[in-house]
């Protein structure tokens, strides 16, 4: 099979031998990435390979990075969809990210379009950016969405053999590929359960969220509530409100059933 590369908005769509298992877009937006203070890659002609079963990855333009931070090593991958892919270690100053980059010199046919392009492990760079805002946690992919609605149907969450939620003024998160999740104002959660945690998560696409964990009849259930104080401008909606892992409840009920049949 060929690369099937199409304009649209310039856009270019690369699929492997397994049909769709990749996609490989051109991006609109100036991406940067930076080591120890420096910028080591920017970007306006950057790649956004989506793959199945993996985060999305930003390969950037040989000629738009500072090769002269990059050391080849002698590490060496094999993908059975995109060959044999190269490494470099990134080092700038006094720190040295091991293995940190790497490429397809000569990439299958089917995603010829990443030769000549370099990608970088995202937690072994300091920070990344696209035009002048930071993203965290990964490159968002396009085609994710997140939409929250208000609603008024009842929502029960039991935990521990106790009602520690009750509300009809829940948002609920609609998430590609995830469960459902419902946003309970603080007023209507039972916090006396609740215990503060240390614990962070970082979602590119709402921000940065702390959780607490629950202490029911001397039974800790660890990080099963979390919460966005700051949420990124795309999801205003869910600013301070409280969310319990479905999977870490006894159940959730919505409109009185368990939610997975509401």
């Amino acid at each position: 099979m060929t690369t099937a590369v199409k304009g649209a908005e310039g856009a270019a769509q690369a699929e492997s031998r397994s049909g769709d298992r990749i996609r490989i877009e051109r991006m609109r937006r100036r991406v940067r990435v930076a080591f120890n203070g420096e910028t080591i890659g920017d970007t306006t002609r950057a790649l956004l390979l989506l793959e199945r079963g993996h985060l999305p990855v930003y390969y950037f333009p040989r000629a738009d990075l500072r090769v002269d931070r990059l050391r080849r090593t002698a590490h060496r991958t094999v993908c059975p969809f995109k060959g044999e892919a190269s490494y470099w270690s990134v080092e700038v100053g006094d720190r040295v990210a091991e293995n940190a980059a790497w490429g397809y010199e000569r990439p299958l046919e089917e995603v010829a379009a990443i030769a000549d392009h370099v990608a970088f492990y995202w937690d072994r760079m300091d920070r990344w950016y696209e035009e002048d805002e930071e993203v965290f946690g990964h490159p968002r992919d396009p085609y994710h969405r997140v939409d929250v609605l208000f609603s008024s149907r009842p929502v029960t969450v039991i935990l521990g053999g106790e009602t520690v939620a009750e509300t009809r003024r829940a948002r609920f998160l609609f998430e590609t590929g995830l469960p459902t999740r419902y946003y309970i104002p603080p007023e209507d959660v039972r916090t006396e359960f609740l215990v503060p945690t240390d614990t962070h998560s970082i979602c590119p696409y709402k921000g940065r969220a702390r959780y607490w964990s629950a202490r029911l009849s001397g039974t800790l259930y660890e990080d099963v509530v979390w919460a966005y104080d700051d949420p990124l401008p795309e999801c205003p909606k869910i600013k301070g409100l409280m969310c319990f892992y479905n999977e870490r409840v006894d159940r959730i009920l919505v409109d009185g059933k368990p939610e997975a049949e509401a």
